[in-house]
């Protein structure tokens, strides 16, 4: 410790042009201190206030620069010295050392900014600031046969992508080529596993998406998948998952979706199709996900269901019905209901028995599955009557649903539950589907759903309350007074930021519960008459003429 106390003292009094030798001694001394006792040795530095001086040894290369980087990044592996160095002034020198030939110089001052910054987004974004990120893809190309080089600058790469303002610096530098590139290169699984951790972060970029694509990174993938596939082994597992992640995570961009779906005759399309019916549980998942993204618009998703995508899909939920996978139920139904957005696959899908397969599921207990499950119907259901009668008269569907309605805990499930009870009533138009809702105890959840913060959802409850109320009042009767129907509508109507079809569909159901005794007492007492009244004079004629029509309707029954 006493020849490191002189070997300290004698680098305070060094400066640039310093004896080299004299100066190259005391570092080699503090070298061997911090390869003993890195702790101690560090807290000595600080307390010496070393640190100082390395800015001034860092700012002429020589023979020595590679190893004062290398002792800024040997004590910057401790957290109490990542402060110190930066406040001694030690990243400019640092980044500008980025821009020398010396591939010693190079390694080691990359591993000292890596570990002067680790954990640190602050310090990491000031790196981005500086324009580390294009000098990094360039040495990542020029010194590709370096295997330290390249390791240090994929981990450095690693963590300024998980930071947002990297990405418009990454999309500006030719990284997709020169990491599609290094990846073909690589045998080893460590190496490969180095790169996908680059990749994952930096291809939640839709332009770095495209630029992956157009790369070659996709057919790269597809290599992986077919080489690891009939494979126990644990690295070759993992490689698999990660390659059919990063394929469905490239297909969430548009623009790399649509160039990979050539119209449904692309060859990568018709590989990712294949993952479906195999035996392998993380390919059936991608490639149900890869299928729900590429669902993203009305004219992919009319061909898939042209072609045959949705047995495919059915298939793959029988197989999954009993003790299945859960996310591969969640990614089955997930592509099922984007594909049933357009108008024209309904009727088809409901032909080929979507339905049918999707209900073997009402029994699942899983949330995301259950959300799913419901979406998919509630689309399906959409504007085809038959349909929506069909099931909107079965009694198990319905008590599940008015069972999902209150599962308070999940705020998704609940909200999806109360759409579907009410979109069966406004699709099906049928006295049997209202009777059935009713006997179900499905009334209140609607009425409460009138309630919402969200216009959408009390517009559909309101509009299936005006069609229980017209096709069956003296069934819901009950019902409406016990569940407060008269006192929710007084409260929309007498709400300013009520919207106009809020207020129009509410006058439309005090209509038709005028029938009922003692509904219209409770209207009566409310003096709906004069709530009514004053929306005659409102900027939307609609809801002005309905204002008029149900001012007449109460005053006549008055």
């Amino acid at each position: 410790m006493d020849n490191l106390s002189e070997a300290l003292k004698t680098l305070k009094l060094s400066s640039a042009d310093s004896a080299s030798d004299s100066v190259e001694g005391c570092l080699d001394c503090l070298l061997k201190a911090l390869a003993h006792n890195n702790v101690e040795t560090s807290e000595k530095v600080r307390e010496m206030g070393v640190l100082a001086m390395m800015p001034t040894l860092l700012s002429v290369q020589n023979s020595y620069t590679p190893k004062v980087a290398n002792i800024i990044a040997e004590v910057a592996k401790n957290e109490f010295m990542r402060s110190p160095c930066v406040e001694a002034g030690l990243i400019p020198p640092l980044v500008q050392l980025l821009n020398c030939k010396d591939q010693e110089i190079l390694l080691q001052t990359g591993r000292a900014l890596g570990n002067i910054c680790y954990d640190s987004h602050s310090l990491q974004a000031q790196l981005i600031s500086m324009g580390v990120i294009p000098t990094l893809v360039r040495l990542l190309g020029v010194h590709s046969q370096n295997t330290a080089l390249t390791e240090m600058c994929l981990i450095a790469f690693g963590n300024l992508a998980e930071l947002e303002s990297s990405k418009e610096q990454f999309a500006s530098t030719n990284i997709a080529e020169e990491l599609v590139r290094l990846f073909r290169k690589q045998v080893e699984h460590e190496k490969k596993e180095m790169i996908f951790e680059v990749l994952a972060p930096l291809a939640e970029n839709d332009v770095i998406k495209l630029q992956l694509v157009d790369a070659g990174l996709v057919e790269c993938l597809l290599e992986v998948v077919a080489q690891t596939v009939d494979s126990d082994r644990e690295e070759d597992v993992a490689q698999l998952k990660t390659s059919s992640d990063l394929m469905v995570l490239l297909l969430l961009g548009d623009e790399s979706m649509q160039k990979l779906f050539e119209g449904g005759k692309g060859s990568v399309f018709q590989r990712v199709l294949s993952w479906v019916p195999s035996n392998n549980h993380q390919l059936q998942l991608a490639g149900a996900l890869a299928i729900a993204n590429f669902a993203r618009n009305d004219g992919n998703c009319i061909h898939m269901v042209d072609t045959g995508i949705v047995q495919k899909l059915l298939e793959l939920l029988d197989r999954h019905v009993e003790e299945g996978n859960v996310t591969v139920q969640h990614a089955a139904l997930s592509a099922l209901r984007n594909l049933a957005i357009p108008v024209v696959n309904k009727s088809k899908m409901l032909l080929a028995g979507v339905s049918d397969v999707v209900l073997k599921f009402l029994k699942s207990e899983m949330p995301p599955v259950q959300f799913k499950l419901l979406g998919t119907l509630r689309m399906l259901i959409d504007t085809q009557a038959d349909a929506a009668e069909q099931l909107g008269t079965n009694p198990k569907l319905v008590k599940r649903l008015v069972e999902w309605c209150e599962a308070k805990d999940h705020a998704g499930v609940m909200g999806e539950s109360n759409r579907l009870l009410s979109a069966l009533i406004r699709h099906s138009k049928s006295k049997d589907v209202v009777r059935t809702v009713i006997q179900g105890e499905g009334v209140k959840h609607l009425i409460t759903m009138a309630t919402s913060e969200h216009m959408i959802m009390q517009n559909e409850a309101l509009v299936a309350l005006g069609l229980i109320a017209a096709l069956d009042l003296d069934c819901a009767e009950k019902d409406f007074v016990d569940s407060n129907l008269v006192q929710v509508l007084h409260k929309l109507l007498t709400e300013e930021h009520s919207a106009p079809e809020i207020k129009y569909n509410s006058m439309i159901i005090i209509c038709s519960i005028m029938g009922s005794e003692p509904l219209h007492k409770e209207v009566q007492s409310l003096a709906f008459i004069d709530v009514v009244s004053n929306l005659r004079s409102h900027e939307n004629k609609t809801v002005a003429h309905q204002a008029s029509l149900t001012e007449q309707r109460l005053t006549a029954q008055s």
